[in-house]
């Protein structure tokens, strides 16, 4: 499937539906092509504008899809029409289908009863599921190298990171050289979702592209963030859609 991309300030988003973002993932997991998913949102824009080696992981992605409805504002304001794709949503249908077809998949991240209780639930809801390898995400320079090897050893066709970004990513960067096979995702906070300790935003709120809103709500100290990205991102992307629009009148 060819990629149809449109940039937000700088950086390329891929613009297609939940289902085909899905059928394009599972398709290279079945013919062993190796990719890194970025779920992307204006806090990792603000984050990789400050992090040159994270902006060259968002720039060099595979897959980038808006996961944070401040994306989908921002190619609305240029006129472009896209679904928002939440990756806890995207992971999950990732892994159904993982088993389905008994491929491998791999856990990395959060404190290590957050991660064996997400994986004995996603477990009991994917019955043939092969979790083939799984670590808590408080690991040492050392200690990663040896998780590296380990993944390498497993070769698993599906590996979810939950470290938070841009850690996840970077992660994730490294370990593509000796797992050229592999699909990887970050997904943020989902372990924390999957272990039952924070609870998902009532679809109301996700059909509105409010979740943001829902977990700032329950979790007040994430309005500090919020608060310092998103009214500039949003700034940033207002300019950006009047400046394209002058751009396109002067032609």
């Amino acid at each position: 499937m060819e990629r149809l991309i449109a940039q937000v300030q700088g950086y390329d988003i891929d613009l297609m539906t939940f289902d085909d973002a899905v059928n394009y993932v599972t398709d290279n997991i079945s013919n062993k092509q190796g990719m890194h998913i970025i779920t992307i949102n204006p806090e990792m824009i603000e984050l990789a504008n400050k992090n040159k080696c994270f902006k060259e992981i968002l720039k060099e992605a595979d897959l980038v899809v808006p996961d944070g409805v401040g994306i989908t504002i921002a190619l609305k304001l240029k006129n472009i029409e896209q679904e928002q794709i939440p990756g806890i949503d995207l992971a999950v249908e990732l892994i159904k289908n993982c088993a389905i077809t008994g491929d491998k998949i791999a856990l990395i991240g959060a404190k290590e009863k957050i991660l064996q209780k997400a994986a004995e639930n996603i477990e009991k809801e994917f019955i043939k599921l092969n979790i083939c390898y799984k670590h808590n995400g408080y690991f040492t320079t050392e200690k990663e190298k040896e998780i590296i090897n380990n993944l390498t050893e497993k070769s698993p066709s599906l590996v979810l990171v939950a470290l938070g970004a841009p850690k996840q990513e970077i992660f994730i960067n490294k370990c593509r050289e000796t797992l050229p096979y592999t699909v990887f995702i970050g997904v943020g906070g989902a372990f924390d979702v999957w272990a039952g300790e924070v609870e998902r935003a009532p679809e109301i709120y996700r059909n509105l592209g409010l979740e943001w809103l829902y977990r700032t709500i329950k979790q007040p100290e994430r309005f500090k963030r919020i608060y310092k990205t998103l009214p500039i991102f949003l700034f940033k992307a207002i300019i950006e859609a009047i400046r394209n629009k002058c751009l396109k009148g002067n032609k």
